[in-house]
């Protein structure tokens, strides 16, 4: 059996540590969260040479040890427990040639921890553009380590720190300076007091507020209450190691790198004044965003008419091959109907996730934190809330995780409480269709119509969200005292590797993670919708011809007529009528209602529950578009999915808070149930009122 080692792979943001753990682990990883904490954690496998293998940890991207964020302190209580599962082996810490002098603080409180550690130089094929040359053999010797000269763009280097990792018994522990030069006395005294701990450990136990595994706690609280120093002393010391680092890392550097910036070539800061302008900035990103919303429309239309035309033929298949029987139904009417209600949506999806990615990679998206940190401010969110506020357009889960990193407390709030008025991917599903059904092909200055409308959408959601936040900031009387800092990465073509990994990684949770649900609730909708109580649903066939007997109607048409009777007095056609009246205002049926409240669970799950309906009792599998096309409103008369009734839904779901893990994130993250409550109570009635005037105004 082959020895397996657990790699810790650290770094500061921008250093291209994910290109890293993904030349390393290519397919072979998965992202969960760390046990307890709703914190991202990123693992695969790579085999080395051999027959070794190596449990590769990702951490969150961290610029030292003196954690001020909860992303950061899984990094601390990682490698000061040794107790732990993870604890790793070998500590990989990943710098980039151009801020090698910054990322080697990081490096050097590593060392101190005593753990065998790599130090991975990357882009290393940028070296000769910025006139920078490296003596690899002096920066070994004087950090006391092995380092790795690598170009993850070009692939190079990979196979080298494959070889390192194998051989982590050889690489040095040692540390490569004294930090405890800071204050003699008071390290000695603490030595003393606990003679089998590491030092450095001792040190980040007192100055961290970080938490460890129950083998190690009663020791850790016995070193964390040794405080004879008061609070503003440690910082002082803190600032001193700082200090004595940096001085160190000059030394080496001074020796180790020489930068030739006559030979430096740099485009940079022309593309800055360009990208960042206050006028130019924000119409490129205009024009930049129209782009997308128009190739996911265009580009989307023909994989995604196979995929609506495959589900429609498959469950008509499953019909013709398969005995006639309960659950032959419920595959063909239930199951499959649902499940091709979010397939459908994966070319869109998987486009949406693309270009977000590409402007991650390549610089851009930092870019863009900094232009709208301008509008922020003025609506009394913190610099740093722009971050969830973009990444909710992936999600608002992990969107409300990356308030973490906002220092205060009610800024956080607020940023939590508005994030989910961001348009995520899990309404892309229900934009789409009721988009395709009620906004008439057509283009403006080369844009269709239905591209600007889902763009429309989005500047909607997100103008919600500022307003909200500027509402919040006056109820709350928030006085901001923080400061905005965003690092403004190099620009560099997006490597197709990485962009294809997120791309997949993501479509792929979102498809899963909403298949789940959509499975379940199609069931339970299929048997709420295939049975039903009293008279009325079991003699639905006598009665329909009784009733129907004078208009001499085809067998189809008779057919027609019973399979809606059944679902009108099945078990979800009596909740449905039962909430009804509530909704008619806005346009609604009561089948369109069943599928708003069932959406409570994910959003997304809209269009699988109307495709779900629609199929019980039909014998004609049409898709599930043409099916919603041909539904006529019972009390107006003309197609139920009309201009009016499209942009009340489109409004409720731009404002309702419509996703149950959203809520529970949001008690998880604030500790209570009160906002949670707030924010489903606000936000659904503001959604009705919206929906409810738009409606009325337009019919």
């Amino acid at each position: 059996m082959s020895k397996q080692i657990n790699v810790a792979l650290i770094g500061n943001p921008n250093t291209g540590k994910t290109s890293v753990f993904n030349a390393l682990t290519g397919l072979n990883q998965k992202v969960g969260n760390y046990p307890g904490i709703t914190v991202e954690k990123k693992e695969g496998i790579c085999k080395l040479p051999r027959g070794v293998k190596a449990h590769i940890i990702d951490l969150p991207g961290t610029y030292s040890l003196n954690a001020s964020s909860l992303d950061e302190n899984v990094v601390i209580e990682l490698l000061l427990n040794k107790n732990d599962k993870d604890f790793p082996d070998i500590a990989v810490v990943v710098s980039d040639v151009e801020n090698l002098k910054r990322n080697l603080l990081l490096f050097t409180q590593i060392k101190d921890l005593e753990i065998p550690t790599i130090l991975v130089i990357n882009m290393s094929d940028r070296m000769r553009y910025k006139g920078i040359s490296l003596d690899i053999a002096y920066l070994e010797a004087k950090l006391n380590t092995k380092i790795a000269l690598i170009s993850t763009r070009k692939n190079k280097g990979i196979s080298e720190l494959k070889e390192l990792i194998s051989n982590y018994k050889d690489i040095s522990s040692t540390p490569c300076m004294n930090a405890s030069e800071i204050d003699p006395g008071y390290f000695d005294n603490l030595r003393k007091a606990f003679p089998n701990q590491l030092l450095y450990k001792l040190w980040l136990v007192i100055t961290q507020d970080v938490n460890f595994g129950k083998t190690d706690r009663n020791e850790m609280e016995a070193i964390s209450s040794f405080k004879t120093k008061t609070k503003s002393d440690l910082k002082r010391l803190q600032q001193k190691e700082t200090i004595k680092r940096y001085q160190f890392i000059n030394e080496v550097l001074k020796g180790g790198q020489t930068i030739d910036l006559k030979n430096a070539k740099d485009l940079r800061i022309q593309f800055d004044r360009i990208l960042t302008h206050k006028v130019w900035g924000y119409v490129i990103f205009g024009i930049i965003l129209l782009t997308i919303f128009q190739a996911i429309y265009d580009w989307s239309s023909v994989p995604m008419d196979f995929i609506d035309s495959a589900f429609a033929s498959l469950s008509e298949w499953v019909k013709q091959i398969m005995p006639q029987g309960a659950f032959t139904n419920l595959l063909a009417e239930g199951i499959i109907p649902g499940l091709g209600g979010i397939v459908i949506f994966i070319p869109q999806i998987a486009f949406l996730f693309l270009f977000i990615s590409v402007l991650e990679e390549s610089g851009y998206m930092s870019r863009v934190v900094f232009l709208m940190d301008r509008i922020m401010r003025r609506f009394g969110l913190s610099g740093k809330s722009v971050v969830p506020l973009i990444s909710g357009t992936a999600c608002a889960i992990p969107a409300i995780m990356a308030t973490r990193n906002i220092e205060s407390w009610k800024e956080r709030l607020i940023t939590i409480l508005v994030t989910p008025f961001t348009t995520c991917s899990a309404r892309l599903p229900v934009y789409l269709i009721i988009i395709s059904l009620v906004i008439p092909e057509g283009r403006f200055i080369g844009l269709s119509y239905q591209a600007l409308t889902l763009m429309l959408l989005y500047l909607i959601g997100f103008g919600a969200a500022i307003v909200s936040a500027y509402i919040l900031n006056k109820i709350l009387k928030i006085k901001s005292k923080t400061f905005f800092v965003v690092e403004m990465p190099n620009y560099k073509l997006p490597m197709f590797k990485n962009v294809a990994l997120t791309v997949l990684e993501k479509t792929k949770s979102f498809v899963f993670g909403a298949g789940k649900i959509i499975l379940a609730i199609s069931i339970v909708l299929w048997f709420l919708a295939s049975y039903g109580p009293g008279e009325e649903f079991n003699n639905a066939e006598s009665i329909v011809k009784t009733q129907y007997a004078s208009q001499h109607l085809s067998e189809d048409e008779i057919h027609q007529k019973i399979a809606s009777h059944k679902l009108e007095h099945s078990f979800i056609g009596i909740t449905g009528r039962a909430i009804e009246p509530t909704i008619r205002p806005l346009g609604y049926d009561w089948k369109i209602g069943i599928a708003i409240v069932s959406s409570f669970a994910a959003r997304e799950v809209f269009v699988g529950t109307l495709a779900t309906i629609y199929s019980v009792g039909n014998n004609d599998e049409d898709t599930i578009k043409n099916r919603m096309a041909s539904e006529i409103n019972p009390i107006l008369g003309g197609p139920l999915f009309n201009f009016a009734s499209g942009i009340s839904l489109l409004l409720f779901y731009a404002f309702a808070m419509q996703c149950m893990s959203t809520l529970a994130i949001v008690k998880r993250e604030t500790n209570s149930w009160k906002w949670p409550t707030l924010q489903l109570i606000i936000m659904s009635a503001f959604a009705y009122i919206v929906a409810l005037i738009a409606f009325q105004f337009l019919k």
